[in-house]
């Protein structure tokens, strides 16, 4: 019988000792047992680093690596560089995966794939229902950035994908910001040679208010538009076909964004985020009203070359007269 491919697993830790056992168990117990696991302990403040200690004294196949907290972008580094597997998976720590999701990411590889992609699940519980359709769709490089640009399919979301190790190669995560995943995805697309996906649901991701992506607009929110901005410089030389919607998805990106920041923002902050964004609106104009665009997005591109931040003060308006 042919040996199945060593799949690494890694999982960047930090404070979630009230869900870490739930989201380790959902790892070993997978249905698919090759596995190498890694934990990262990111310097975490509670119990975490103890609890994986734990579970490595009581499965072989874990790896605990203990750091100063640097980020889950840090962590997940120190993992990739020791990683051994042929195959690499990501999975949040406080989030859980249905006990197939290897072996039936595994197999969608199989077919010749570099990367493949299942469906998932928001909840707020331990309880979450997996699998539904199983219909898988093949795609180049070229349509899977085109639905990752759409934010439909192939989103910047590492953790419900599995990567053939070379598809990921060198690329690694930025370090010091809380949005590393955005940095990371476009880059490792454009590597792949075919991918799939399928809408079969074999990832529970966790909502919890106090995350990253649940807090109030920050000034490091901003560090996003610079993700959109490197993911556009990379299309114009990579992907040329996919330059324009690439800089409509940052365009659209920086509305929304001085939107939340005229709502949020006062003072000195304010200023300092309207001088960021419209420096990065100003590096992708003139933004042309094109026929492939919506007759909505060729009339929010009109109206932000009179004002940007008049548009979006229109747009909040608007949002809230319909509410």
């Amino acid at each position: 019988m042919k040996e199945q491919p060593l799949i690494s697993v890694i999982v960047p830790v930090y404070k979630v000792e009230a869900y870490l056992d739930r989201c380790i168990q959902s790892i070993t117990g997978q249905t698919y047992a090759n596995l190498e696991i890694i934990l990262v302990d990111d310097g975490s403040p509670d119990r975490s680093g103890a609890i994986c200690d734990a579970w490595a004294a009581r499965d072989s196949r874990i790896h605990v690596l203990h750091q100063k907290n640097r980020g889950g972008g840090a962590a997940r580094n120190a993992a990739l560089d020791i990683a051994k597997g042929q195959r690499i998976g990501f999975v949040d720590s406080d989030d859980y995966i249905a006990p197939d999701m290897y072996a039936y990411l595994s197999c969608l590889l199989e077919v010749g794939a570099d990367i493949a992609e299942c469906g998932y699940v928001e909840t707020q519980g331990d309880q979450a229902e997996f699998g539904g359709e199983s219909a898988v769709t093949a795609y180049t490089p070229e349509d899977a950035m085109r639905e990752h640009l759409r934010d439909r399919f192939f989103r910047q979301l590492i953790w419900n994908k599995l990567y053939r190790r070379e598809t990921i190669g060198e690329i690694r995560f930025p370090e010091g910001t809380k949005i590393d995943d955005e940095y990371f995805t476009y880059r490792v697309l454009g590597n792949a040679s075919r991918l799939v996906r399928s809408e079969k649901i074999c990832y529970a991701y966790r909502q919890q208010s106090g995350s990253v992506m649940h807090q109030g607009f920050s000034a490091r929110k901003l560090e996003g538009l610079e993700a959109k901005r490197q993911r556009l410089a990379y299309l114009r030389e990579q992907m040329p076909d996919l330059a324009a919607e690439g800089a409509l998805s940052l365009f659209t990106a920086c509305l929304y964004t001085m939107q939340a920041a005229l709502l949020e923002l006062r003072g000195e902050e304010l200023a300092e985020a309207r001088a960021e964004i419209g420096e990065i609106v100003s590096g992708i104009q003139p933004l042309s009203v094109n026929r492939a665009y919506s007759w909505k997005d060729n009339l929010w591109i009109l109206l932000a070359k009179v004002s940007f931040p008049g548009t979006c003060r229109l747009r909040n308006f608007l949002f809230e007269r319909s509410e």
